[in-house]
C-alpha cells in the first residue's frame, strides 16, 4: 500500500536515471519540444478513452467533449497540462513514467553521450523517436507532478519526481484527483520560467501542435476564461488546398516525433469499394532505429475519426520508414483491434496504400530526381528488402531502385540505365556483392569487366546477397555474379587501349597452378587461370555449383549453412606468377614457392575483406619471404 501523505519511494530504471541526467545537462537547444510532447501525450490519452468508450459508453461523462487544457501561472512559476482522457492507475504510472521499454533507448542514450554537451540540437531531434517525450519536461522543470485517475475507477494517484534518480507515488483523495484523465504540473526552474510569460505557450502550441485531432485551450491567468489555440480538426479530413506546408510539417513532427522536415508528403482519399483517407510522410532523415530487428512501421488507424490503434500493420517491413495515418469509413468499430487487422477490408486498404506509395515514389523519381535521390540515400537499403520479400512487386520495384556501379562512383544508376549501356555480345547484368562499397570498387574480380567496358553493379547492402539469388532477371537479361563460376566475357570486345588480359597459359604456369592446387587443397576447391583478372595476381571466386560467397558468409554467421571452398583464380601473365613459375620449373627452393603460394591465397582473402587463414603463419611466411628478398644480391 502507498503512503497517502508522502508516497512510496521508487528508483527509476537505470536507463531512465541516465536519460534524465543527460536530458537536463546535455540538451540545451529547442526546449519548446516539451510542450509538444505533453500535448501529444494528452491527445493520445483522449483517443484511447474514445476507443474504450465504444464498448463502455459510461466512461465518458464530460459533456464538452475531449480537450487539452494548459494553465499558466506566472506568479507560482507553474504550467499545468491537463487532459480528460483515459488516465492511469498505479501500475500504469510505474510502467509509463518509471521504465523505458523501447529497444532503441540504448542507441538514443549512446548518441547523446557520443554527441557531448554541444549536441543539443541533435539530442532534441531524437527525443520523440523512442517514446521518451515526457522526460523532456525536466529540461524546464525542477519538479514534475502527475495527478491522474483511470476512467471508470474510484482511485486517484500522484506521481512526483525531481528527476534526480527517484520518484514517489501516493494515493489521492477523489476530491483532489481529476474526474478522469491526467494533470501534469511543471514546477519551472530558472531556465523554464520564461515559458510562463503571457502568450508564450499559446504561440508554441499553434506552431507545433495545431494538427493534432484534439482541441487545445489555454488559460493564462487564474480566473480567466480559456481560449482555444488549436481547433483539433483532423488534418487528413481537410482538402489539400486548405492545408499549408507548415501544417503538414507540424502534423509530421507530432506523428514521427522528429524535428526535421518531411521529405515527401502523401495525402489522398480513396473512394470506391473501400473509402478511406490517408496522410503519410517520408522523414527527411534516417531514424536511428531503422534497422532494429523488431522495428515496424508506425501507422495510426482510425475508423470514422476514432483511433483504433497507434501501431497498425498497414505497411510491409520494407516501407517501415513511412509515417502514416489512415481513417476508414468501412471497418467495423464493434470488434477487437486484432479482428479488424485480420479482415479482408483491412487487407484491401493495406494493398491500396502500398500501391499508391510506390506509384507516388515512381512519379517523384521521374519528376524531382534530387528529392528522390535524397530519399533513396536514406531509405534505399530498406526499399530493396522488397526485392526479396515481395517478389510479386519486383518488376515494379526494378523501375524504382538505384544502384552504385563500376561506371559511376558519384551517381546511382537504374537498371534501365544499365540496359541502355550494354556492350556488344553482353547477355547478362553483372554484379558483385560485399559489405564495403569502396572495397567493391577496387575488387580484383571486376578488372577484366572494366577493361571491356562492362558495367558491374556494386551491391553492398546485406539484403542484396539475398534478392539477386532469387531474381530471374530484368528486361530479358539474367543477373550474374562476377565472383561465381567462370566469367565468360572473352567474346565481349576490349575497350581501346586495353590489352587482352587472358593469354594462353604456358606450360610452366600450368605446372605451377597444379602445385598450388595441391599445396592449398585444404583451403581452396581449385586453382586455375583467370579471364577476369587484368592487373592483380589472384582473386577468389565461388565455384559454379556453390552460392555467391557473400550470401554464404551471411548464412553461415546465422548458423544456416557452411562456407564452401572457393576457387583461387590466377592471372597467368602477372610478373609475380611468371617469375614464380620459372623458379618452380627449376625446382629451386620449394619452401619459398610454398610460402609464396599461401601468401598469394591470403592476399586474395584480404582483398575480399577476410583475414588470412592463419594470422600467425601468415606473418611467419611473410617474414621469411621478405628476408629472402632483402638478402638477394642487387641486380
Amino acid at each position: 500500500m502507498t503512503d497517502e501523505k508522502t508516497g512510496a519511494p521508487h528508483a527509476f530504471q537505470a536507463d531512465v536515471a541516465r536519460l534524465l541526467h543527460l536530458m537536463v545537462h546535455s540538451i540545451y537547444s529547442d526546449r519548446d519540444i516539451f510542450i509538444r510532447e505533453l500535448v501529444s501525450n494528452g491527445a493520445d490519452a483522449c483517443e484511447k478513452l474514445r476507443y474504450e468508450a465504444l464498448t463502455q459508453p459510461g466512461l465518458i461523462f464530460d459533456e464538452n467533449g475531449f480537450a487539452i487544457r494548459i494553465t499558466v501561472d506566472e506568479d507560482k512559476h507553474q504550467i499545468i497540462v491537463a487532459d480528460n482522457g483515459i488516465g492511469m492507475n498505479e501500475a500504469e504510472l510505474v510502467s509509463a513514467l518509471g521504465t523505458i521499454a523501447s529497444s532503441g533507448t540504448r542507441a538514443f542514450l549512446d548518441k547523446l553521450v557520443e554527441g557531448g554537451n554541444d549536441d543539443g540540437a541533435k539530442g532534441a531531434e531524437l527525443i520523440g523517436q523512442f517514446g521518451i517525450g515526457f522526460y523532456s519536461s525536466f529540461m524546464v522543470a525542477s519538479k514534475v507532478t502527475v495527478e491522474t485517475r483511470k476512467a471508470g475507477t474510484q482511485e486517484g494517484f500522484a506521481w512526483e519526481s525531481d528527476g534526480k534518480g527517484t520518484y514517489t507515488i501516493r494515493a489521492l483523495s477523489l476530491e483532489d484527483a481529476p474526474a478522469n484523465g491526467t494533470r501534469v504540473i511543471l514546477h519551472l526552474n530558472d531556465d523554464g520560467r520564461p515559458y510562463a510569460a503571457p502568450g508564450r505557450l499559446a504561440q508554441i502550441v499553434r506552431e507545433h501542435s495545431s494538427a493534432i485531432a484534439i482541441p487545445v485551450d489555454v488559460i493564462e491567468k487564474d480566473g480567466e476564461e480559456p481560449y482555444r489555440v488549436a481547433e483539433g480538426s483532423a488534418l487528413w479530413t481537410r482538402a489539400k488546398s486548405d492545408i499549408t506546408p507548415e501544417e503538414y510539417t507540424d502534423c509530421y513532427r507530432s506523428l514521427a516525433g522528429q524535428l526535421d522536415e518531411p521529405a515527401m508528403t502523401f495525402h489522398w482519399r480513396a473512394e470506391g469499394r473501400q473509402e478511406y483517407s490517408v496522410l503519410a510522410f517520408i522523414p527527411g532523415s534516417r531514424p536511428l532505429d531503422l534497422f532494429e530487428p523488431a522495428r515496424k512501421g508506425r501507422g495510426k488507424l482510425y475508423v470514422r475519426r476514432v483511433l483504433i490503434t497507434q501501431d497498425a500493420d498497414l505497411l510491409p517491413g520494407w516501407l517501415r520508414f513511412v509515417r502514416l495515418i489512415v481513417d476508414s469509413s468501412d471497418l467495423p468499430l464493434n470488434v477487437s483491434r486484432e479482428m479488424i487487422q485480420d479482415s479482408p477490408v483491412f487487407a484491401a486498404i493495406r494493398k491500396g496504400i502500398v500501391n499508391h506509395v510506390l506509384q507516388d515514389l515512381t512519379k517523384l523519381a521521374e519528376n524531382d530526381l534530387e528529392t528522390f535521390q535524397n530519399i533513396w540515400a536514406n531509405f534505399g537499403a530498406v526499399l530493396k528488402e522488397a526485392l526479396y520479400e515481395d517478389p510479386e512487386r519486383r518488376d515494379q520495384l526494378f523501375k524504382l531502385v538505384r544502384f552504385a556501379s563500376s561506371k559511376s562512383s558519384e551517381q546511382v544508376r537504374t537498371l534501365t540505365d544499365y540496359i541502355a549501356d550494354l556492350r556488344p555480345n553482353q547477355t547478362a547484368i553483372y554484379f558483385i556483392t560485399g559489405d564495403n562499397h569502396k572495397r567493391l570498387e577496387k575488387s580484383p574480380q571486376i578488372e577484366g569487366f572494366k577493361s571491356r567496358g562492362i558495367e558491374v553493379l556494386l551491391l553492398s547492402d546485406p539484403v542484396d546477397a539475398f534478392w539477386v539469388s532469387t531474381a530471374v532477371g530484368f528486361d530479358g537479361k539474367l543477373f550474374k555474379s562476377v565472383t561465381q563460376g567462370s566469367a565468360e566475357i572473352n567474346n565481349i570486345p576490349l575497350l581501346d587501349g586495353h590489352k587482352d588480359p587472358s593469354h594462353e597459359t604456358s606450360r610452366e604456369v600450368a605446372a605451377l597452378l597444379g602445385y598450388m592446387k595441391q599445396t592449398l587443397s585444404e583451403s581452396v576447391d581449385d586453382v586455375c587461370a583467370s579471364e577476369r583478372l587484368s592487373e592483380s595476381a589472384a582473386c577468389l571466386v565461388a565455384p559454379a555449383h556453390a552460392r555467391d560467397r557473400r550470401l554464404e558468409h551471411i548464412l553461415a554467421q546465422g548458423g544456416l549453412g557452411c562456407i564452401s571452398k572457393p576457387v583461387l583464380e590466377i592471372n597467368p601473365s602477372h610478373p609475380l606468377i611468371t617469375a614464380l613459375a620459372r623458379r618452380f620449373s627449376t625446382s629451386e627452393d620449394l619452401s619459398l614457392i610454398e610460402d609464396t603460394a599461401w601468401l598469394i591465397h591470403d592476399e586474395a582473402r584480404v582483398a575480399d575483406g577476410e583475414p588470412p587463414v592463419d594470422a600467425t603463419q601468415f606473418i611467419e611466411r611473410l617474414t621469411r619471404v621478405m628476408t629472402r628478398a632483402a638478402q638477394a644480391p642487387s641486380q
